[in-house]
């Protein structure tokens, strides 16, 4: 979920930004109503054949329009912020980016419009319109900014890409992270702030909707993009289809799988970040910090993150463990074999030897309150994790405050009416494939209509008729290059542990944004 790597272009070009105000009679947030347009500005306008320059300037560049294609629209890509809600309810405000393709007749006009999810970022000042990187530090903003534009606004879509409440010009001090609610309403009106803007005069501007909506996103984004689609479909807004990548969906599932000993790559940043938000939610997830976290890491530590300073410099710090999650002492006797795990359930075995890195002497985590998620989740068992049910279907009654929240935000609660496609990769370290597996396991249960729902594997070999054939097929030369290169440093192991660490955030990810594009392309 953590974009460490994503593909990264500094644009040497000084970006004139227009600001224009939205005709308001409302100033910050003392008239407030949700997805009102409270400011924008236009950052940057790059011709088609200006943005394949500057994507040819560099390695990196040249990697993504490789994958995906030469852009064939010129771009405008504004800044605006919104009113938005908190966690819990409270009133805030949000930023995100617009994209409008434009340039020639397949460009302007009507054009399908495009919600885009972004993962997971400890920056706080992350801003995916910032796609010049005018801020040093928002590298994470950059270079997925640059892969929406380049994969999706380039070839013809609308883009409304929020950086989410608790980022880039938001007055709120927390991230509501993985609040399905919250999250989805702040996706939902961004959207509607978008649509204001669009409908500002602007005699040069000659795109517009078409009708068509489409939602996406990856890793955390992939969460956010269902979570979004459930949203929209629960009010009466037609989704025409949603492509989540790389999501955490079954959260229930997942975080019982860390807490059994599935120790995912990132994870001592996602606990902090999802312990924060669901106590600023709930309020009821610890009386203290201290009793969830151990005494070292404590102090300050619900306003950690996001955060200005980078992860290297907190791991430094000692603010928080870079891999160590869980004691490597047992909480209990009974539960030495989960720590690590001899035999993880539901992961492939390339992932065994990283979930030991997740244990140590320095861990983040009290092992009395793993014990009492261990010990609810042998009471109240998840119907995915460790034993697969008919169902695959959520704790029914959790009793564990930190995994009632997780049932709370869990997605298998829902079926789709409009086509959904669920991309990963099966060895993601980060976020398990097994969320795609079960989710799906669950709409067929509750019986979504045939052919509605699919699970595409990247990293698989092409079937016949594949109409996935050629993503799968640059996916296996990427993930070949990066062995490969580990093996010419002196790998030991084939580069498998070099593709794992570049597994999710850089191989995965741009295949499955490609595979999005294509998948829309039939509706």
């Amino acid at each position: 979920m953590l974009k460490t790597g994503w593909v990264l272009l500094t644009f040497l070009l000084s970006s004139a930004s227009v600001v224009v105000q939205a005709a308001s009679t409302c100033s910050g947030l003392s008239c407030f109503f949700r997805g009102q347009l409270v400011e924008q500005r236009t950052s940057l306008r790059l011709s088609a054949s200006d943005f394949t320059k500057l994507l040819n300037t560099n390695a990196t560049g040249q990697q993504l329009l490789q994958v995906a294609g030469t852009p064939r629209c010129d771009i405008e890509i504004k800044y605006f912020r919104y009113l938005t809600i908190g966690g819990a309810g409270e009133p805030t405000m949000s930023s995100a980016a617009l994209m409008i393709p434009g340039g020639g007749a397949s460009c302007t006009g009507p054009r399908p419009l495009m919600l885009y999810a972004h993962g997971t970022t400890t920056y706080r000042n992350y801003n995916i319109a910032d796609i010049t990187q005018t801020d040093p530090a928002n590298g994470d903003g950059a270079g997925e900014g640059i892969a929406v534009a380049a994969i999706y606004a380039a070839q013809g879509y609308l883009v409304v890409a929020s950086n989410y409440a608790g980022y880039s010009g938001s007055p709120l001090p927390y991230h509501p992270y993985l609040n399905g609610d919250q999250q989805s309403a702040d996706m939902i009106d961004s959207l509607r702030a978008a649509r204001f803007a669009m409908a500002l005069p602007d005699p040069a501007n000659k795109t517009r909707e078409n009708g068509k909506l489409f939602v996406t996103g990856y890793s955390q984004g992939g969460y956010v993009a269902l979570a979004t689609h459930r949203a929209l479909q629960a009010a009466g807004i037609n989704v025409t289809a949603s492509a989540p990548g790389s999501g955490p969906y079954a959260l229930g599932a997942m975080a019982d799988a860390l807490v059994q000993g599935e120790v995912d790559l990132g994870s001592t940043i996602f606990t902090v970040l999802v312990t924060t938000s669901y106590q600023h939610a709930y309020g009821n997830i610890y009386r203290k910090p201290g009793d969830f976290f151990e005494a070292a890491y404590a102090p300050g530590i619900e306003n950690l993150l996001p955060s200005v300073t980078s992860m290297d410099t907190l791991f430094a710090k000692g603010k928080l463990p870079s891999t160590q999650l869980f004691s490597s002492t047992p909480p209990a006797p009974q539960f030495a074999s989960l720590t690590p795990p001899l035999a993880p359930p539901l992961a492939p075995a390339e992932l065994t030897p990283l979930f030991a890195m997740g244990f140590g002497t320095a861990s983040l985590v009290r092992n009395a309150y793993r014990l009492s998620m261990l010990e609810d989740a042998i009471a109240n068992p998840d119907g995915a994790f460790p034993t697969p049910t008919a169902a695959m279907a959520p704790a029914a009654s959790p009793a564990q405050p930190l995994r009632q929240a997780f049932r709370r935000n869990d997605l298998r609660n829902w079926v789709p009416r409009s086509p959904v496609l669920l991309c990963g990769g099966h060895l993601d370290p980060m976020v398990f494939f097994f969320n795609a597996a079960i989710e799906q396991a669950y709409w067929k249960n509750a019986n979504v209509a045939p052919g509605l729902t699919s699970v595409l594997d990247v990293d698989s070999a092409p079937g016949a008729n594949d109409p996935f054939a050629a993503v799968k097929a640059g996916f296996a030369q990427a993930k070949a290059a990066v062995a490969a290169q580990a093996v010419q440093g002196g790998a030991t192991d084939g580069g498998l542990s070099a593709v794992l660490q570049v597994y999710h955030a850089d191989i995965v990810a741009p295949f499955c944004m490609v595979a999005a594009r294509g998948f829309f392309g039939n509706f």
